[in-house]
């Protein structure tokens, strides 16, 4: 990533604040979904 596309991302977010709100949401959304998948692995042994 050159230093001009970071540059463009930090002028979006900052001329768009809502779009960090809803990137936050979002990985903290998939954060927690991910927790959820591997805690609710169960292992069945044998018939």
């Amino acid at each position: 990533m050159s230093e001009n596309d970071t540059n463009a991302v930090a002028q979006y977010l900052a001329d768009h604040p809502r779009a960090m709100g809803v990137l936050f949401t979002a990985l903290l959304l998939l954060s927690q979904a991910g927790s959820a998948v591997a805690g609710n692995h169960t292992a069945i042994s044998g018939p």
